[in-house]
């Protein structure tokens, strides 16, 4: 689905809006599942506050009583809270966790092999398509801009966790950029999936070089309008994080 200029693509520089989708099945499940990947990928970041009531439950295509309900399980967790009255709302108050130390790898990840795999399979089928589909749109300037902010956020990011957490907006970004609602949502069930297996690794100041050097090899050919080497740089990139992760992870 092209993008094209006007007010569709402002929508599409607002991770929370591309990310969070009408829930299916079993509504306040699907809805504290949503909310809660979305706050532990840093879509919805620490001290954020949540969209208004009334608009959150239109997207998610729940009604008020399940979302506040969902919220509640939310808070319970320690993922948000809520302050009454005027002026209230509710505000993220998840810090990202901190990936593994080398002594605690044994046993934090409990996913099979094969399901490991699998993750990582889809992961590589999807994402190269969404970096590839991003380069053919015809991106406007605050559609670029973000994406460089993105970029920015994860070179800046002061520690590992907040990498973890730039990382995963920095793809999810890519993917928005590709305006395919589909494709949002396949790159964020793979990035979870990876995010799972990446907080049982130790972090390796090596690795996040290598990572952050392919990032802005693919941020370049989506920004110059190059599909295929963003295709191929992103298939790289996906490469690389599943040979460590099959390495220390077994």
């Amino acid at each position: 689905m092209p993008v094209v200029r006007g007010e569709r693509h402002l929508a599409l520089t607002a991770l929370p809006d591309a990310v969070l989708r009408p829930a299916s099945g079993n509504a306040f499940e699907n809805t504290v599942e949503q909310l809660a990947r979305a706050i532990r990928l840093g879509v919805l970041s620490d001290g954020e506050q949540l969209p208004p009531e009334r608009d959150l439950a239109e997207r998610l295509g729940v009604s008020r009583t399940t979302l506040r309900e969902a919220i509640a399980a939310l808070r319970d967790s320690g993922l948000v809270t809520t302050r009454r009255g005027r002026g209230g709302g509710t505000t993220v108050t998840y810090a990202a966790e901190v990936p593994a130390s080398s002594a605690s790898v044994a046993g934090t990840f409990v996913r099979s092999g094969a399901a490991m795999l699998d993750a990582l399979t889809f992961r590589r089928v999807v994402e190269p398509g969404a970096a590839w589909l991003a380069a053919t749109q015809p991106l406007a300037g605050d559609q670029r801009a973000w994406l460089g902010e993105c970029l920015r956020e994860v070179d800046e990011a002061p520690d590992a966790a907040a990498h973890r957490v730039a990382d995963s907006r920095l793809h999810l970004a890519i993917a928005t950029l590709s305006g395919s609602p589909m494709l949002v949502d396949a790159v964020t069930r793979a990035q979870a999936a990876l995010h799972d297996m990446l907080m049982a690794i130790p972090v390796l100041r090596r690795n996040i070089e290598h990572s952050n050097t392919q990032h802005h090899q693919v941020v370049a050919a989506v920004l110059g309008g190059d599909a295929e080497r963003a295709r191929a740089v992103m298939e790289e990139h996906c490469d690389a994080t599943s040979a460590l992760l099959r390495g220390l992870i077994g």
